[in-house]
């Protein structure tokens, strides 16, 4: 059986920006208007104290989620440590939350699609008349559910690009209003109670964060970049927030925005008026972009929760069953769905007004989450039990998590009293649901009632992990079962010649809507070949004779996580097969992204596969650190197979270049092998000395990635060429940013 495991996907800006990205959406693009006008001038105030209770909670999560990365998040810590009737609240409050979140999002996103397409008021449908803005914000809903439905793969990457658009806009607004803000402009300051109310209904605002908490299991080095992805999002968000709403209550004239039209939209107007229609249309881009993807996180989030609930059989776990084609929760992201989309129907058909409603409701849920994940960690700190070991921890503890508990559950009465009354009985429901489903089924106990029976939860003696001797580790990333036997040959006669251990491994990609924790319970239904793949693996690698391991990585990348695990493996060399994105930076090992982002983590070969038949190599080299690596690879394998080797050089003038091959292949321990110099074109002559070849072994170019993309790679064209099978060696080193663009 090979080992699985999960692969850490999200690096430090991964993970902020799903924090940010979901944060940035409402908060800034929907709510400013409806919150000037019940706040007045106190309206920036109102996103500040909304960004200081959520820093408060976001320091207890920061630590709960490093001592406890697993996926749910906020639902995980409250049912782990206050007990499952807490966590059937949190968990419900968590899983409609977002759900009336995402209501909420789809309804800013219909006032965009609304204003950009002209179009406004009510249509009949049925013996019922609905607002076109509902009408759009369910189409667009019913587009999203269907996405997640799907499973639309990678998304990270796009969501980064958003969220920079985004900032980027927002920080010219910023910069431009700055210079014509003034004071004298401002409302009237409305007083603290409108000010708190206006904070109860944009703290929805602020439920970003937590969510990067429910994918703390697949954080790079959670312990530093956990906290610094929740702590710095809130940060980061909240002086956005307060800068623009500045910027839009002192640049027009008071009165300006409380006198708008039902159908405007208020950072809309203002950027008209600052930037003219330019500004105008920067800020209708920039709000789709945000409710669109603040929706499709928010629905993307929901089935991590469910999840997680479903496991702790706090609801029934065929919820959480995976599409038999598309491999994502599809109950769970349906009924999410379904009730996203009735949310919407239902306050439309009530009356008043949708945005605060809904984002109300939003916060009030959300708010109660905030104030029990506070009081869970001090449970956590006073029971202190041996399997919690934080890598941050939260100062001034327990006066800080009791603040985020106190603050989060006063902000509650702030909140308007019909929506404080629906929120309350989703709790009752929540309650009810534990005594007659969850109690009698559930998993878990909770660290507080462990506590209370035996206080003494002590530390148990530590047992200090053997440090075992580095051997040269070979890294065989494994996807196609046709090439599994080629690689693996390759890979442990290496391994022979260097006295190594070959890790094979199998990449399983899991759809974004489902947690990798669920894919590697279910791994038979995402992958069935797996197993079989690497048990083939392990015994061509026993055969060879080598020393072998084998691991199942579950990851929401594909190719892209092969560096990853390299890492994790500490491995010395990659052996991979070339397949459609391998060399989407032409020449190179990694992508094109991956070439631009970082250097590859340990010595890559890839192979060309036509057959591995080591009898007769061409090397063709002009020198240089890739070709090092192509002449040590070389070495290995002429020791192993006995093989006959060519060394190929191309120069203008043939003395010269007879000179330079002779002492270039000295060096490299390549004396007994036949020296060949060629003028003319270097790829017409890899070409044509590789006729009598059965494996060409060269070294990556050394070009930059826009020279390559713009002009082309004589090495890939000579590649697509040849006959034989090709070896592409690329050795491990810095490059700077500029290396790696121009060479």
């Amino acid at each position: 059986m090979s080992e699985e495991e999960l692969a850490k996907d999200l690096g430090p800006l991964a993970a902020l920006t799903i924090g940010v990205g979901t944060m940035i959406g409402a908060g800034i693009f929907v709510l400013p208007g409806d919150a000037i006008s019940t706040a007045g001038s106190l309206a920036v105030l109102s996103f500040v104290v909304g960004g200081a209770i959520a820093l408060l909670t976001a320091l207890s999560a920061s630590e709960l989620g490093t001592a406890m990365p697993r996926s749910g998040g906020a639902y995980y810590y409250v049912n782990h440590a206050l007990g499952p009737l807490f966590g059937s609240i949190a968990g419900w409050a968590n899983w409609l939350g977002l759900a009336f979140a995402s209501a909420f999002y789809m309804v800013g996103f219909g006032q965009y699609i609304g204003r950009i397409a002209g179009v406004a008021g009510t249509v009949g449908v049925g013996p019922v008349t609905v607002d076109v803005v509902s009408l759009i914000a369910l189409a667009g809903g019913t587009f999203f559910v269907g996405v997640n439905y799907v499973g639309a793969k990678e998304t990270g990457r796009l969501q980064n690009v958003i969220v920079l658009i985004l900032i980027a806009i927002l920080t010219v607004f910023t910069l431009v209003g700055g210079f014509q803000a003034d004071v004298s402009n401002l409302p009237k300051n409305e007083g603290l109670t409108p000010m708190l109310t206006a904070t109860g209904f944009i703290f929805v605002s602020y439920l970003g964060f937590v969510q990067i908490t429910s994918v703390a299991e697949e954080i790079k080095d959670p312990g530093k970049n956990l906290p610094r992805a929740v702590i710095g999002s809130v940060v980061l968000v909240t002086g956005i927030y307060a800068l623009v709403l500045f910027v839009m209550s002192a640049t027009v004239e008071p009165g300006f925005i409380a006198g708008m039209g039902e159908n405007e939209i208020a950072v809309v107007q203002v950027a008209e008026r600052l930037l003219g229609p330019v500004g105008a249309v920067a800020m209708l881009f920039g709000g789709l972009l945000a409710t669109a993807s603040s929706a499709n996180a928010s629905i993307l989030a929901s089935s991590r929760i469910n999840f997680a609930m479903g496991r702790d059989r706090v609801i029934s776990p065929d919820l959480n069953r995976v599409h038999p084609r598309f491999s994502t929760p599809y109950r769970s992201i349906a009924i999410t769905g379904g009730l996203m989309l009735s949310f919407i129907i239902g306050v439309d058909l009530v009356g008043g007004n949708a945005v605060t409603t809904l984002s109300g409701l939003a916060s009030f849920l959300h708010l109660i989450i905030y104030g029990l994940l506070n009081v869970s960690l001090i449970v956590m700190r006073v029971t202190d039990p041996p399997d919690y070991n934080p890598d941050f921890r939260v100062p001034l503890s327990p006066i800080t998590p009791a603040l985020g508990a106190i603050t989060s559950f006063a902000l509650i009465y702030y909140i308007e009293p019909m929506v404080t009354a629906f929120g309350a009985a989703i709790v009752a429901w929540a309650v009810i649901w534990y005594a007659g489903y969850a109690r009698e089924r559930s998993l878990t106990t909770g660290v507080l009632r462990k506590y209370l029976r035996e206080p003494r939860l002590t530390d148990g003696p530590g047992e200090d992990m053997p440090d075992d001797d580095k051997d040269y580790r070979i890294l065989v990333p494994l996807a196609n079962p046709e090439h599994e036997t080629e690689l693996i040959s390759l890979a442990s006669a290496i391994a022979r010649q260097r006295g190594g251990t070959v890790v094979a491994t199998h990449i399983v990609t899991v759809p974004d809507q489902t947690s990798l924790e669920y894919g590697a319970e279910h791994i038979d239904q995402l992958d069935a070949e797996s197993e079989s793949l690497l048990e083939t693996a392990q015994q061509d690698a026993t055969t060879h004779g080598v020393p072998v391991e084998t691991h199942t990585i579950l990851s929401h990348r594909s190719f892209g996580e092969i560096f990853d695990a390299a890492k994790t493996h500490d491995a010395d060399l990659i052996v991979m097969g070339w397949g459609p994105d391998s060399h989407g930076a032409p020449g190179r090992a990694e992508g094109a992204l991956d070439e631009i982002t970082e250097d590859v983590p340990c010595d890559t070969l890839v192979f060309r596969n036509r057959g591995f038949d080591p009898a007769k190599i061409l090397v063709p080299t002009a020198g240089g650190p890739d070709s090092e690596l192509s002449a040590a690879t070389t070495a290995l394998l002429e020791a192993e197979y006995d093989s006959d080797v060519t060394l190929l050089h191309v120069a203008e003038d043939r003395a010269e270049g007879e000179a330079f091959l002779e002492e270039w292949a000295a060096d490299r321990g390549l004396e007994d092998a036949t020296l060949r110099v060629e003028t003319g074109d270097i790829e017409s002559a890899i070409i044509e000395d590789a006729r009598d070849a059965t494996l060409v072994v060269v070294g990556a170019t050394e070009r930059g990635l826009l020279d390559r993309l713009v002009r082309g790679s004589v090495l890939i064209d000579a590649i697509e060429d040849v006959e034989c099978s090709v070896l592409m060696a690329e050795r491990k080193r810095d490059r700077s940013l500029w290396e790696r663009l121009f060479g």
